[in-house]
C-alpha cells in the first residue's frame, strides 16, 4: 500500500528505496522507510497522532543527497498497537534504538530529528549507548520536557488548576475524531497550527491526523499528560538545535526556551513567529535548512559500504 494510499491522497509522497521492519525490545513491529541511497543520514521520529507523512517535505528535500530514514512511532501509521502497558517514554526510547539498528552500520554517524512526541523521545534515548554510537547531532521541533498540559494553550482559560484538568479531559478524549470536513480542519488548525496557515497544509495535517487510531490517540495522551524526561535532557549531549513557533498553542515556546537552557549543548534557539505546533509541516522549509546545517557541520561522510541491514518486508 502506497504512503499516498494510506494518506487518502493528502499528501504525494515519494516512495521508499526501502521499506522494513525494526523490531523493538519489547518485540513491537516498527514500519520504518529509509529514503534516498546515499550522502549523510538523517532519523527522522513524528509526533503524536502523526506517521512518516508528516515528515514529506523533508524527504523530498533531503532524499536528493542524504539518505533519510523515517518510521511510524508503534501505533501509529503502519506499527501496529503495542500490547497493554506498551506505551510509555521508555518503549520510545527502545524503538528509537531499535531503528537505529536497522538502518545504520556499526559507528555510523547521523542528525537525529524529533517533532513533538518524537523530540521527547530522543530527550527519553539521549543516554541510549545506540544514540550515544550514532547521534552527531539533533533537532529538536516543538517539544517540551514536561508540564505538557499545565502549560497547554489549546483551552482559552487562565492557567491553573481547572484549565489542567479540562485540558487533560480534552486532549485524551476518546471520541473518534470523526472525518475531515471543514469543522474539522478549522478545530485542527486553532489547535495546532498557526493563524496563517495555507490551506493546503492545514488539509494534510488533518487527515494525517484524523488517521491515527482511536486508541493509539488516546493512550499516548496519557503518556504524555504525565511526561517528565527532564533529568534526560541533560543526557542528550550531543549538539542540538531547538526550533519552537510562537503560535504553538500545544507546546508554547515557554518549553522550548527551558530545554535551550538545559541542552548541555545547545547550538541555537530559533523561534517562527506565527508558525504553530506543526512546524515541519507549516514552515518546512525552515526545518529542513536546521538538519541540512546540523549535518555539514556535524557528519563526516565516509565512503558507502554495501549495508548489511536486511529487514522484514
Amino acid at each position: 500500500m502506497s504512503r499516498v494510499t494510506r494518506a487518502r491522497g493528502a499528501i504525494a509522497a515519494r516512495p521508499a528505496e526501502r521499506e522494513l521492519t525494526a523490531v523493538s525490545a519489547d518485540g513491537a513491529r516498527l514500519h520504518v522507510e529509509v529514503h534516498g541511497t546515499g550522502g549523510p543520514a538523517v532519523v527522522l521520529a513524528h509526533g503524536w497522532t502523526c506517521s512518516t507523512l508528516f515528515w514529506d517535505a523533508q524527504v523530498r528535500d533531503l532524499a536528493v543527497d542524504h539518505r533519510v530514514v523515517v518510521y511510524d512511532q508503534r501505533g501509529h501509521g503502519r506499527s501496529p498497537a503495542p500490547g497493554p502497558g506498551g506505551c510509555s517514554t521508555e518503549a520510545l526510547a527502545d524503538d528509537l534504538e531499535a531503528v537505529l539498528a536497522a538502518t545504520l552500520e556499526p559507528g555510523e554517524k547521523a542528525v537525529l530529528g524529533g517533532h513533538s512526541m518524537g523530540g521527547m523521545t530522543l530527550m527519553a534515548a539521549g543516554a541510549r549507548p545506540r544514540v550515544r554510537e550514532h547521534a552527531a547531532a539533533a533537532l529538536l521541533c516543538s517539544t517540551g520536557a514536561s508540564r505538557l498540559v499545565a502549560e497547554s494553550l489549546v483551552l482559552p482559560l487562565r492557567p491553573g488548576a481547572l484549565r489542567t484538568r479540562l485540558t487533560t479531559a480534552v486532549l485524551g478524549a476518546a471520541a473518534p475524531l470523526g472525518p475531515v470536513n471543514a469543522v474539522s480542519r478549522a478545530v485542527l488548525k486553532y489547535a495546532t497550527m498557526g493563524p496563517g496557515s495555507a490551506p493546503d497544509r492545514v488539509d494534510a495535517c488533518a487527515r494525517i491526523v484524523h488517521a491515527c487510531p482511536t486508541g493509539a490517540r488516546v493512550a499516548w495522551s496519557h503518556v504524555l499528560a504525565e511526561l517528565d524526561v527532564e533529568e534526560r535532557v541533560r543526557e542528550l549531549r550531543v549538539p542540538t538545535a531547538v526550533i519552537a513557533g510562537t503560535a504553538d498553542r500545544l507546546t508554547p515556546p515557554v518549553h522550548a526556551r527551558a530545554l535551550a537552557l538545559a541542552l548541555p549543548d545547545c547550538t541555537g534557539l530559533t523561534e517562527l513567529t506565527g508558525v504553530g505546533h506543526m512546524t515541519p509541516v507549516e514552515a518546512p522549509e525552515a526545518v529542513t535548512a536546521a538538519l541540512r546545517a546540523l549535518v555539514d557541520t556535524y557528519v563526516r561522510v565516509v565512503e558507502p559500504r554495501q549495508s548489511t541491514k536486511e529487514g522484514a518486508a
